[in-house]
Order: C-alpha cells, then sequence, then structure tokens
C-alpha cells in the first residue's frame, strides 16, 4: 500500500510542476507560486476541517517547517535549473531529496528485506534519470548552481522528514501549517521584490490546478507516511519528474531521450521490488 500511495503522490506532485511549469511559461514563478499555494490554502482548510483532528503544537510546527522549506527548495531548483545544468542540476535534488528521508527512515529503525531495498535504490537512480533534461546546459557544475541543488534536494527530502514525524492522530493540520507557511513566505518574498504586481498576469487555471494537486499529494503523503515506512514511500514519490516528464511528452509533442526512457523503465522494476515489502 505504501509503495502504491506514493506512486500516487509522485504522480500528484510532477503533474502540479507540469501545470506549474506551464503557468510559469506566462508569468513570473514567484506569481504563479502565490496562486497555486492560495488554492492550496483553500483545499487544505477544507480537508483538515472535514477530517478533524486535534492540532497539536507540534504538528502545526512540523507542518509549517516543512512548507517553508518546501517552498524554499522549489525556489532554489528553478535557480539552480536556470544558472546551471539541467541534466545536472535536476537530478542532484531528486537524488538528495529521496535518500534523506530513506536514511532517516533506517536510522529510527524501519527494516526492509534484500528485495525492497534493491527496489529502493532502483528508484532513487530512476528519479536521478528522469530528471535529466536533454537540452542541457554546457560547462562544469560547480560554485552557485551545486550548491542551489544540493539545498533544494535537501529541503525536499527534510520536509518529508518533518512530515513523518507528525503524530498519527493529529488530523491533517501539518498539511494546512505547511501550506499556510509557504503562502506566507512566497507573499513576503513578493512584497520584498515588489512583485506584487506580476499577479495579474498569472494563468489562474493552470496555477489554480498546480495548487490543488499540490495540496492533494501532500495530503496522500502525509497518509502514506502514518500507514506505511519512510523508507518506501520516499523513494516511490522521488518519482515524481517522471510524471512531469510524461505530461510533457504527451501533451507538448517533447520527445523522451534514450536515458529517461530507461529511468521508467528501471523505475518500474523497482516499483516491483518495493511492493513486495
Amino acid at each position: 500500500m505504501g509503495a502504491l500511495l506514493g506512486l500516487i503522490v509522485a504522480a500528484g506532485f510532477g503533474s502540479a510542476d507540469f501545470l506549474g511549469g506551464l503557468a510559469s511559461r506566462r508569468a513570473a514563478t514567484l506569481a504563479v507560486l502565490s496562486v497555486a499555494q492560495l488554492a492550496a490554502v483553500i483545499v487544505a482548510l477544507v480537508v483538515t476541517l472535514t477530517a478533524g483532528g486535534h492540532p497539536y503544537a507540534d504538528d502545526v510546527g512540523f507542518g509549517a517547517l516543512a512548507g517553508v522549506l518546501n517552498v524554499a527548495a522549489i525556489g532554489c531548483l528553478y535557480q539552480g535549473l536556470a544558472i546551471g545544468q539541467m541534466g545536472q542540476v535536476a537530478p542532484i535534488a531528486a537524488v538528495i531529496g529521496a535518500v534523506i528521508p530513506v536514511g532517516w527512515g533506517l536510522l529510527r529503525g524501519e527494516h526492509l528485506g534484500p528485495a525492497p531495498l534493491v527496489g529502493v535504490g532502483l528508484a532513487i537512480v530512476a528519479a536521478a534519470l528522469l530528471s535529466l533534461d536533454r537540452d542541457e546546459r554546457r560547462g562544469p557544475l560547480v560554485g552557485r548552481a551545486l550548491v542551489l541543488a544540493a539545498a533544494a534536494g535537501s529541503g525536499f527530502g527534510v520536509s518529508l522528514v518533518l512530515f513523518s514525524a507528525a503524530s498519527h492522530h493529529g488530523g491533517y493540520w501539518p498539511v494546512l501549517s505547511a501550506r499556510v507557511a509557504a503562502l506566507l513566505s512566497v507573499w513576503t518574498v513578493l512584497v520584498v521584490t515588489g512583485g506584487l504586481s506580476g499577479l495579474r498576469g498569472v494563468p489562474a487555471a493552470k496555477a489554480v490546478g498546480a495548487g490543488i494537486l499540490d495540496v492533494g499529494a501532500t495530503t496522500l503523503l502525509l497518509t502514506a507516511l502514518r500507514t506505511s515506512l519512510t523508507a518506501i514511500v520516499a523513494p516511490v514519490a522521488s518519482l515524481a519528474p517522471g510524471f512531469t516528464t510524461l505530461h510533457a511528452w504527451w501533451y507538448l509533442h517533447e520527445r523522451l531521450s534514450r536515458v529517461q526512457l530507461f529511468g521508467v523503465a528501471l523505475a518500474l522494476v523497482g516499483l516491483g521490488l518495493i511492493a513486495t515489502a
């Protein structure tokens, strides 16, 4: 069940990234994030109040910190992709984002048999391969781009660990606090940079769709972490770039590289092995 939920989470995050990327072609990324996060807050509020549960202080705190780290990681990733080699920045972020929660789960005593453990490794490698961009920039990956890639992966990985630390009886308050904190962070940056005027040019439907998919995936992620091992959920959820790539192939008719196709095959094998857990 953990592998299946993780796959749905990956599909949600990957689809959200696809819509957000499309919207960012016509508007500033921060403006798109602002609209997306506002939609996410509204949906998270409805889900949280409907599901009930007590808003424990630790859960709200974990969620808020996870939300800030997540949106900061997105910003680092986008900036790293803009100034560095896309074919190296994205895989580094994807691998670090998966390795951190997997390592955390194993250190906490989560036990995986040989086959699922191999599947976890294959899923992490597949996430890196699926992140590779055919239009790679020339030049070495050094300096700021490398730092941004590592920061993005660390932000994604630690935010997942924080969600896994939330209690099992606090409903979805961590999701709500995460989305509120992310929205406030984006708005703060917009106010400081004077980017509020750019909100008028945001393709609303795509940005709202991205926000809804993002909060839906986050809700399922929290559910998966409460019902399965972090070391299983994390590597499967890290396959999100694969769904973004598949959307680009299907809707935008972008060609998949042989490396990306190999990543898809590797992911399927990894998922099969993880499912034996």
